[in-house]
Formats: structure tokens, C-alpha cells, sequence
């Protein structure tokens, strides 16, 4: 396989901004990105007129067809790089490499990276189960009532059954992740979460309960990225892109080569290698968490753990913020915030954040190099991104 071109060092993340979260009954999904990207802009020392490049995602809430140009529209940007990228949740880290790449080959020098929308109070009950019932193949999964949480439960079994991973080891997850978002003060989630309460929580799809389930939200979030040269002259201390890569296997669930190996190994490796570092290196890891059982696989597939210990990984304390390898310090997706491609955002934003330091009792110490993953569909679409505070 042919090795990518390096982009280690040569951009770097300027700016991070979140929307307000939870339910925003008065901003739209444009409104909540808006915001974002105003915080990102105001954090980094840019203005509006020094965007070149705009990325954005997809949205259940916003009817466009060219969501990207009118994200633009309503910002009041005219770029000369702009589009819209469908990669589901691994969207905003394979949205992070394009831009890079853009940047690299001079077709942008300033890019705004955003996604979010109001899913929480922007859809109805129906309108919300239709677009997530349509994640299903057409012909083949769909007429028969399969859901993103039945998919990803079926993934949980096969899990179970070939490594012995517990339901309690699941919900450690959970738990884990609600510690560190009562640290964090824009989190969705603030009430602490006992391991007695996941497991019993109203089932979803077995062995998935409520609790092992992503919020739905309002919130949107941004990232600037410009190149490693003029970071050096702006506001905010520069994170900077080390290794990034991506893989996909499928798209929808009966086309997966594997109920238990996924592309998360072989994006991981990519963004190993280019960073040339290792499993060891990383100090802190935001890992996509959609339901439960998913960073319990990404850990073991980007090579944290070996696999069927990644459930034991959690339930040991390991993941904690002070623990061997702190994971989704914000609460990730199952307690800060999931708006769409938003929840992968956050996972930068708040990387970025970690490694620029003074975040108090969310604080890893000593973190210098974080590691984020994001993945798409069911288990589909994998981008892994490592960042670091220093060149290095």
C-alpha cells in the first residue's frame, strides 16, 4: 500500500469553539454553528475576513442541498475552498485532513471547520426515528426494522460472545464518562451517574440500555486550522496535526467484513506512522462514543489493549482523568453533547484544550500529545488524528 504524503507539522489548529448545548429552543442548527465559529474566530484573534476555506458536515435539520455554501452565506464568507463532507461521525477529523491537505497544496490558508445542528428541539419524535431508521440498507436491513442502537447492539453480542466482555464492563463506560463531564462547565449532563443506574436503565436493544446511548442535542462546534508558519503569529497557542489517516470497510452493517474487526486498526496506523509514535506516546484519547461498546473497540483496535480487554480497561479505572490513559475528558458523546458530526467535533476541540493546559480538575497533567478518533455509520468510516502542543 502505497505510504500518504506527510502532513506532521505543517498545520496547526488556531481556534476551537462550542455552541451552548443541551436544548436551544431559540438558534437554529446555522445559528449554533455560527456561534461556534464565532468563539473559535474570537479565541484565535481572526476575523471573519481572514477565512479562506470553509468545511462543514451534513445536518438533519437544515434542508440544503449545498449546506456548505450556505453555511457561508449566513457566516458572510466567500471562500475559495468550501465543501460539505458526508463521512457521518467520522466526518470532523477526515474534515481536519482535508483541510490540511488543502492547505499544504495552497488552495486555502485559513480554514473554518464546523458542524452541529439543533437535533434536540429542531425535529419531531417521527422526523427523528426517520432519519435514523434510514442509516439501514434500502432493501436489505430496513423492511426489517433494524436502528443504529440494533446495529450497534448486534456489535456489542459479537463482542461479548467472542471475548467474554460484561454488560457491567459497558456500563463502566458510561459511568466514566459522566465523571468527567460534571468537570466540564458546558456539558449537557451534570447529575453523577452510578454503575447500578446504567444497568438498569429502560433497554434499548439488548445489551444496550438508555444509558448506553448517546444524548441527542442542540450544539455546534468549530475548529480554524492554518498552516504550522503563520500559527506562530496569532493569538492562541497553536496545537499542531502530527498524523492523521482514514479507512473505510463498508457502509451499511451486512456488508461489514467483520462483526469485531474494524477500520479503526488500519486509520490508526496511518496516523501512527506519519507522527512516528505509538500507543505509548499518547497522553490523553478522545474516542468516538456513540453507544457503549464502540471506544471499548477502538481502544483495543488502535492498539491501547489487547482485544476483548478493553471493557476491563474501563471497569478498572484506567480511562479516568488520572488513570493510565484518560479518555473523553469531556464526557463525550454519551454525557457532554452528539449533535450530528458535532459529537466527533468536540473530541477535537476538546483535545485541543488538553494539550494547551489550565483546564482544572479536567486537566490531564502533563499532556502533550493527544490521539482522536472518530468513526461513521456503523462502525464504516474511521479518521484518526494525533495532535500534539509542540513540533517535537
Amino acid at each position: 500500500m502505497k505510504t500518504p504524503a506527510s502532513l506532521k507539522n505543517k498545520v496547526a489548529i488556531v481556534g476551537v469553539g462550542e455552541s451552548d448545548i443541551g436544548k436551544v429552543p431559540n438558534m437554529t442548527g446555522l445559528g449554533l454553528n455560527a456561534q461556534a465559529a464565532k468563539r473559535a474566530l474570537d479565541e484565535s484573534g481572526l476575523e471573519v475576513s481572514d477565512i479562506d476555506g470553509v468545511l462543514t458536515a451534513y445536518s438533519f435539520t437544515e434542508p440544503y442541498f449545498m449546506l456548505g455554501s450556505v453555511l457561508c452565506e449566513y457566516l458572510g464568507v466567500k471562500p475559495r475552498f468550501n465543501a460539505s463532507v458526508v463521512s457521518g461521525g467520522a466526518s470532523p477529523a477526515v474534515m481536519l485532513k482535508h483541510a490540511a491537505e488543502a492547505i499544504v497544496s495552497g488552495q486555502a490558508e485559513t480554514i473554518l471547520v464546523c458542524a452541529g445542528e439543533n437535533r434536540a428541539t429542531g425535529l419531531t419524535r417521527d422526523a427523528a426515528l426517520s432519519a435514523l431508521l434510514a442509516v439501514g440498507h434500502p432493501y436489505f436491513e430496513q423492511p426489517y426494522g433494524g436502528s443504529i442502537p440494533g446495529y450497534y447492539a448486534m456489535i456489542a453480542q459479537r463482542h461479548m460472545h467472542v471475548y467474554g466482555t460484561k454488560r457491567e464492563q459497558l456500563a463502566h463506560v458510561a459511568v466514566n464518562t459522566r465523571a468527567h463531564a460534571l468537570l466540564h462547565p458546558n456539558a449537557q449532563m451534570k447529575k453523577p451517574l452510578a454503575l447500578q443506574e446504567v444497568l438498569d436503565a429502560k433497554a434499548i436493544a439488548d445489551p444496550l440500555g438508555m444509558l448506553d446511548c448517546c444524548l441527542i442535542s442542540d450544539a455546534g462546534g468549530a475548529f480554524i486550522v492554518t498552516s504550522a508558519e503563520r500559527a506562530r503569529d496569532l493569538k492562541a497557542k497553536p496545537v499542531y496535526l502530527q498524523g492523521i489517516g482514514e479507512y473505510h470497510t463498508h457502509e451499511h452493517l451486512m456488508c461489514a467484513p467483520s462483526l469485531t474487526e474494524f477500520g479503526a486498526t488500519e486509520s490508526g496506523r496511518t496516523a501512527y506512522q506519519m507522527a512516528g509514535l505509538g500507543p505509548q506516546d499518547i497522553d490523553v484519547a478522545e474516542l468516538y462514543d456513540c453507544f457503549t461498546i464502540v471506544p471499548i473497540i477502538e481502544l483495543e483496535e488502535l492498539g491501547f489493549c489487547k482485544p476483548g480487554e478493553g471493557g476491563a480497561f474501563f471497569a478498572e479505572g484506567n480511562a479516568r482523568i488520572g488513570g493510565k490513559l484518560p479518555v473523553n475528558t469531556h464526557g463525550g458523546m454519551l454525557s457532554h453533547a452528539h449533535a450530528g458530526a458535532a459529537g466527533g467535533l468536540f473530541g477535537i476541540v476538546e483535545a485541543v484544550r488538553q494539550l494547551r493546559g489550565g483546564l482544572g480538575e479536567r486537566q490531564v497533567q502533563g499532556a502533550e500529545v493527544a490521539l482522536v478518533h472518530n468513526e461513521g455509520g456503523i462502525l464504516s468510516s474511521h479518521c484518526t488524528l494525533i495532535l500534539a502542543n509542540d513540533k517535537g
